[in-house]
């Protein structure tokens, strides 16, 4: 393990490490811890980022950690099972869709990404009232974010955020008053 002695102090949202360089004169021990973290944290990201995209739902779910907590508007997901069922719900719904990250930043084991989504909806997509908007042939957009933590280089819980009415008035769904 790295030697993270030092003051830290955050700036701009980012932890930065205070102190001198390591005993060999090279970069601070907690730069490398960081920078060690950095890495991982985009490996999990552009990795679950390609097997969404490839609509590959089993090895999106690889992921996330044997009990990790997938939470978004349509509901939650418990464990890598159930989370791989969320995901082919997603692929049913829009089978073209597709995730493109726009940035992200990470504080220890906090991850936040943001991304658009993009898809045409040409099979059932379940609303949180239960109930499902039957195909439209609509093409969507939407913006959101994920906010996850990250435990053994595996994610332990996600957090997705998208404004719903932006889809549902895309899809040209009424509003739900239930």
């Amino acid at each position: 393990m790295a030697d993270l002695t030092g003051a830290e102090f955050v700036q701009g949202g980012m932890v930065t490490a205070a102190g001198a360089g390591d005993a060999k004169g090279g970069m601070p021990a907690q730069d490398r811890f960081r920078e060690s973290m950095v890495s991982n944290d985009q490996e999990v990201t552009d990795g679950l980022v390609a097997a969404f995209n490839a609509h590959d739902f089993e090895t999106a779910a690889s992921f996330f950690g044997p009990r990790a907590i997938y939470v978004c508007p349509g509901g939650i997901a418990e464990g890598r099972e159930e989370i791989a069922s969320y995901f082919a719900l997603y692929f049913e719904g829009f089978p073209d869709i597709k995730i493109t990250p726009h940035s992200w930043t990470s504080c220890e084991d906090l991850v936040v990404i943001e991304w658009t989504a993009t898809g045409t909806h040409t099979g059932p997509f379940l609303l949180p009232t239960g109930g499902a908007v039957q195909a439209t042939g609509r093409r969507v957009a939407v913006r959101g974010c994920d906010i996850r933590t990250v435990e053994d280089e595996l994610i332990a819980s996600q957090r997705v955020y998208y404004d719903q009415l932006e889809m549902l008035t895309q899809l040209g769904v009424p509003c739900i008053s239930e």
